[in-house]
């Protein structure tokens, strides 16, 4: 209980610092949100910070089937009196029909076939849970007439392999190397159409490179908390290409805000826009900094790249996102790094359990051999 009472404080103190508007506040006050995905790493986040913003009198209802938490236990969405968690599957009319009925105002779609290695190696899921998942929820908020759905799409995945920087939303690209790409790049054209065609305000938010409390290790992963992982173990840090690669690492409670904001605008409906840092960090250059932190001296490993991974810097212009919901960065990387190992060292144990890494060679690096 210590540990969800530190989470909530993090979360309402930066609820705090980002002084949101009063017609705001007054908008979200009393809804019914459902989350779709809640008890991810973003998702166990937003439902907190959503839980302050309705009220005892509002409800945020949580659909998740803990596909991606190893020990199929709930213990990353804190126990507040108005969220309702329900296990449930997106693809599952039994389960849309009981979170629908709560009759919600507010869709956030999170719950995604996360991420691209876990797209390559299972393609026909990543489809059912990423398209026919999205098209199920939307078709059902179409019929509720809900006031909002925000769709969390992914910057990383949709803008294809050879954009120019920063990136921008006008740039198109249908090199797209994953499923996952593939499909998120749908999510976001099952969206405009609903909105064309039915009124369904919607809303496409890019998100880039996610970290901070609430992401496990794992083979599927992001890179932060498998770094993380591996160098409290006091093992060496794997990086796949050269190191010299880039991506916008965006903390958790920023993409937060982006939401948030995302589910209230009415400049942001039938738009898309990026939610990132707006800065560029090297592979390499991270990799040190959490060895440093840690204290690890295993230091680094260089293995094979990826086939599909193709990009070799992301770097996201974030002035739409300011311009239309006023969306500004709050955490420095190194403050939300070092917020994202306390996190780690509060939670060790529960980490330690739900980190999942089976026996046997990743197919992500099959191939790889070791360089030094």
């Amino acid at each position: 209980m210590k540990q969800q009472i530190k989470r909530i404080k993090l979360v309402v103190e930066y609820l705090d610092k980002l002084n949101l508007e009063d017609k705001l506040i007054s908008f979200y006050l009393d809804k019914t949100i459902l989350v779709t995905g809640g008890a991810g790493a973003i998702g166990s986040n937003l439902i907190i910070a959503l839980s302050k913003l309705v009220g005892e009198k509002g409800k945020i209802i949580v659909l998740d089937n803990l596909s991606a938490i190893k020990i199929n236990d709930p213990w990353n969405i804190t126990p507040l009196a108005n969220i309702m968690f329900v296990k449930g599957d997106v693809r599952n009319e039994i389960d849309l029909k009981r979170v629908f009925n709560e009759s919600p105002s507010i869709i956030f779609h999170l719950a995604a076939f996360f991420a691209n290695q876990n797209s390559v190696d299972y393609p026909e899921e990543s489809a059912e849970v990423d398209v026919l998942g999205i098209t199920k929820l939307l078709e059902y908020s179409k019929f509720l007439k809900a006031e909002r759905f925000v769709y969390a799409s992914s910057g990383c995945a949709i803008y294809g392999s050879y954009p120019k920087m920063p990136l921008k939303e006008d740039f198109i690209s249908m090199h797209l190397t994953t499923p996952y790409q593939i499909n998120k790049m749908t999510g976001e054209m099952y969206c405009n159409y609903y909105n064309h065609m039915y009124d369904l305000k919607t809303v496409n938010c890019r998100f880039f490179n996610s970290y901070g409390p609430g992401e496990s290790p794992g083979q599927y992963r992001n890179v932060i908390p498998n770094f993380l992982y591996w160098a409290m173990k006091g093992l060496p840090l794997p990086i796949t290409g050269t190191g010299e690669e880039t991506r916008d690492f965006t903390y958790v409670l920023d993409l937060v805000q982006g939401l948030i904001k995302a589910g209230f605008y009415e400049n942001a409906i039938g738009e898309n826009f990026n939610l990132a840092a707006g800065k560029e960090i090297q592979i390499i250059e991270l990799a040190q900094i959490i060895n440093t932190i840690v204290d690890n001296e295993a230091k680094i490993v260089f293995k094979q790249r990826r086939k599909w991974d193709t990009k070799p810097r992301l770097l996201a212009s974030i002035e739409k996102a300011e311009k239309l919901v006023g969306y500004k960065p709050l955490v420095d990387f190194k403050e939300g790094l070092l917020t994202n190992i306390e996190w780690f060292r509060d939670n060790w144990e529960m980490i330690e359990k739900s980190a999942d890494f089976p026996p046997g060679i990743s197919s992500a690096v099959r191939d790889a051999k070791e360089i030094i």
